[in-house]
């Protein structure tokens, strides 16, 4: 079994607190703005915080059609989230677990920068490689910019 890590900075014009808040409250809206990717995410266990388990629930048509996430460590004063995605099926299946590092800092210009740090615990080095973690890291990104357009787009949300 290999890691493949993947690192990513991506700045942002939200202000740090509120984009984490935002990150932290996905399962409330990320459905509603991209229901191409995501068709619902319900909470299993948990109110949020550490140790609460999600169920993400993929759009119809895609490679995937649901995983669980589990929220690690979540510590709003210094804005770093820890969540492991495992139990998924299509290509997620390959995979034991994928750990993400979340961190967000200030930019000094109003805005914030995200750092993403993933690993992918693969099952079978010959099965997932870095394409597939590129591939994912791309999806992520993507999300992000949907979540961050919506922020902008409502300036009283998470503020």
């Amino acid at each position: 079994m290999g890691v493949i890590r993947v690192e990513k900075e991506v700045p942002s014009a939200v202000a740090p607190s509120r984009l984490f808040k935002a990150l932290n409250d996905t399962h409330n809206f990320l459905p509603k703005i991209a229901p191409q990717t995501i068709k619902s995410i319900d909470i299993l266990q948990g109110d949020g915080g550490a140790g609460t388990i999600k169920l993400l629930n993929f759009a119809d048509g895609g490679n995937y059609k649901q995983t669980k996430q589990r929220i690690d460590a979540l510590d709003e004063d210094n804005l770093t989230m820890k969540y492991t995605t495992y139990e998924g099926d299509g290509i997620l299946k390959m995979t034991d677990k994928s750990v993400y590092d979340v961190k967000i800092m200030d930019s000094g210009n109003g805005g914030s920068i995200c750092k993403f740090v993933a690993e992918v615990h693969a099952n079978d080095d010959k099965l997932v490689n870095e394409g597939h973690a590129k591939e994912s890291e791309e999806k992520g990104s993507e999300l992000f910019k949907l979540v961050e357009a919506y922020l902008l787009g409502n300036p009283n949300l998470y503020a």
